[in-house]
């Protein structure tokens, strides 16, 4: 992955130029170092991305097919129903 890393050295020899003590300056720069780490762990990958992008496409065929299915059986009871309402008017005749 190609995060902006972060400099520690920099970072631990800025504080104990401005009058940081060295221990202090070192938990610190540790502490920082974590809080960098925890951020870059959660960015996404290009791979995280690509698998997103599967699992909506799939999504989207299994809603397609789930909509087509009920439209087909919400159009064959329509059509169960006028023949039913056919039917017994026929029969009255």
């Amino acid at each position: 992955m190609s995060a902006i890393p972060f400099d520690t050295y920099t970072f631990y020899d800025e504080l104990v130029k401005s009058g940081l003590a060295e221990k202090t300056a070192d938990v610190l720069t540790k502490a920082v170092t974590k809080i960098e780490q925890a951020k870059i762990d959660e960015l996404a990958t290009k791979r995280d991305i690509k698998e997103l992008e599967v699992k909506i496409a799939e999504t989207k065929a299994d809603l397609s097919r789930l909509i087509l299915s009920v439209g087909v059986g919400i159009g064959l009871a329509q059509l169960l129903a006028i023949f039913m309402i056919f039917m017994r008017v026929a029969e009255k005749f």
